[in-house]
């Protein structure tokens, strides 16, 4: 096809409302939030937002620079927050200073010193990592796992048993879904790529009319004069996709999680789990892995813990919402689906060597080895040490949809006393209340935290802007951690229950649906259990209160 007529597919699809674009940009955003733009694209939220007040700065933030004015110099202790993520940049310059040291541990001398089963773990410990230093980078998805491994047991089977049925009835559901997802993903990438096609095209051509280098901004298209139909046509092609918040940066990003999913998540063929070198169905198993606790891709982990405990007295970048912490470091999420065994391992080794709380910003829907992850999160419970996850970035009702790890446990039908599930709040207006990406739930859901445009570090001495639930759960892990150091007489239970009472509600909002139509709006009580935002000032006034009282 000529240059020509992609634009004119391109304009004509406009036109009807059905351009390329509005389904290649859908698809990838309902599956990669972290980069995805704000809804509200009409301006922009301070760096800083999430600290904000309300009532002073009339900004949804946690209050947490009021909570600090009110806590005044009320001594604390250090409070250690386990970060069980992709990795964690400790070089920093905002991190560094906070992050977590094994004193027991002599680092380098390849003697487990502390004798609790990792050698040298000075900062923390990586479970998808090799004793030869080698890392996991991508993983498949849990539903390619779990395809590939009831495949090989029931195709050919002529007869299935009666004791095989319910698993192959689940097989078969696996394979729906399985095939469902690449083909949607294959169609939404070729989708894709044809918009990428016009949008370079008329890019090339306006940037050339204009001798300009960089992003076209909506004043640049202003000053372009179309006077012929090819310029008419780039030009509109080019606000769409900034009306829609699609730069070129949006567009690479696009491209690597097509490619992602389709070289690696998808993929029945990639295996990376022998460099990790552990028996992978022993799921009691520990020991494996490496202490290279930032990987090969920490910004995920980074960011995280930035939102945490980013070094608020070195003027330096951002301010964390706890000011007296320790980030531990355990690395166990790769680009790709988490494995269960890794994630019982990590919350046992952050229980172990004294994190307080657990900050857990990963998600999937499938988990065949539940039963590993819920011992390990009992153990933590038995600790007294408070676990924090983030309810995921689907747009879907968890009170029907599935998200994994989860409170509930399968065995005994209980659940956890001691877990938060957090949603994804925004700055703007009614329309931009909550992230259109934010999974919610009514019985599942405990909260919202700020989760959408959120400045914080990322690896190499840098700074972003990242949306998701990822950033909504570490915003609630640093109310809890800033409780916990002010409060030590609060046990992990109480500190849940304060921060659950102590939000702030907005009973009246009817708000922007997550993951429904443009102009969709639900009542905000009806996304989470409480109805309300995580906040750091009115949490410190509860805790006051009930400690006054003891």
């Amino acid at each position: 096809m000529k240059l020509t007529q992609y634009l004119v597919l391109g304009v004509l699809a406009l036109q009807t409302n059905l351009f390329l674009a509005e389904k290649a940009n859908a698809s990838y955003a309902a599956f990669y939030q972290e980069t995805t733009p704000p809804e509200d694209s009409t301006s922009k939220a301070p760096e800083n937002w999430f600290h904000l007040d309300k009532a002073t700065d009339n900004i949804r933030g946690v209050s947490s620079n009021k909570a600090y004015e009110l806590l005044g110099n009320k001594p604390s202790r250090t409070i250690v927050v386990g970060v069980i993520d992709s990795g964690v940049d400790i070089d920093h310059e905002d991190l560094k200073s906070v992050i977590w040291t094994n004193e027991k541990e002599i680092a380098g001398n390849g003697v487990d010193d502390d004798k609790n089963g990792y050698v040298d773990d000075v900062h923390g410990w990586n479970f998808i990592g090799g004793k030869d230093g080698k890392n996991v980078d991508a993983d498949t998805y849990e539903l390619t796992r779990e395809y590939v491994r009831l495949k090989k047991k029931f195709d050919g089977m002529k007869k299935i048993r009666k004791k095989d049925r319910a698993e192959h009835s689940y097989y078969e559901e696996v394979k729906k879904e399985y095939e469902r997802k690449v083909t949607e993903l294959k169609d939404q990438y070729n989708d894709f790529q044809k918009f990428a096609e016009i949008y370079k095209i008329a890019n090339s051509l306006i940037k050339t009319q204009l001798d300009k280098e960089g992003e076209i901004t909506a004043e640049d298209l202003e000053k372009v004069n179309a006077t012929d139909e090819m310029t008419k046509q780039s030009k509109a092609v080019l606000a769409y996709a900034l009306e829609n918040s699609i730069t070129e940066k949006y567009l690479e990003e696009a491209e690597e999680y097509f490619n992602k999913g389709l070289k690696f998540g998808y993929n029945t063929e990639f295996d990376p789990r022998s460099i990790v070198g552990d028996n992978y169905q022993n799921l009691d198993e520990k020991g494996y892995g490496n202490n290279d606790v930032k990987g090969p891709d920490p910004s995920h982990g980074t960011h995280v813990s930035g939102i945490i405990a980013a070094d608020r007295k070195n003027n330096l970048g951002i301010m964390g919402i706890a000011d007296n912490v320790k980030i531990m470091p355990v690395r166990a999420v790769p680009n790709g689906d988490e494995r269960d065994k890794d994630i019982a391992n990590a919350i046992y080794y952050a229980v172990d060597n004294g994190a307080n709380i657990i900050n857990m910003s990963f998600g999937k829907d499938y988990s065949p080895n539940k039963e590993a992850v819920d011992k390990a999160v009992k153990y933590a419970e038995s600790k007294g040490v408070l676990l924090i996850h983030a309810a995921g970035n689907d747009g879907e009702n968890l009170d029907e949809a599935r998200n994994f790890p989860t409170r509930k446990l399968q065995k005994s039908k209980d659940e956890a006393k001691n877990w938060l599930e957090i949603g994804a709040s925004s700055w703007g207006d009614n329309t931009n209340f909550v992230g259109n990406f934010s999974n919610y739930g009514k019985s599942s859901v405990d909260l919202f935290a700020p989760g959408v445009d959120i400045y914080s570090t990322t690896p190499d001495q840098k700074y972003e802007n990242k949306n998701g639930t990822s950033m909504a759960a570490p915003v609630a892990s640093g109310v809890a951690a800033l409780l916990m150091s002010y409060f030590p007489e609060l046990s992990a239970e109480q500190v849940k229950d304060i921060v659950i009472k102590s939000v702030v509600k907005y009973s009246d909002a009817e708000v922007n649906k997550p993951g429904g139509k443009k102009g969709e709006t639900i009542s905000f009580t009806d996304l989470s259990i409480t109805g309300g935002i995580v906040n750091a000032l009115e949490a410190v006034k509860m805790a006051q209160q009930i400690t006054t009282q003891k």
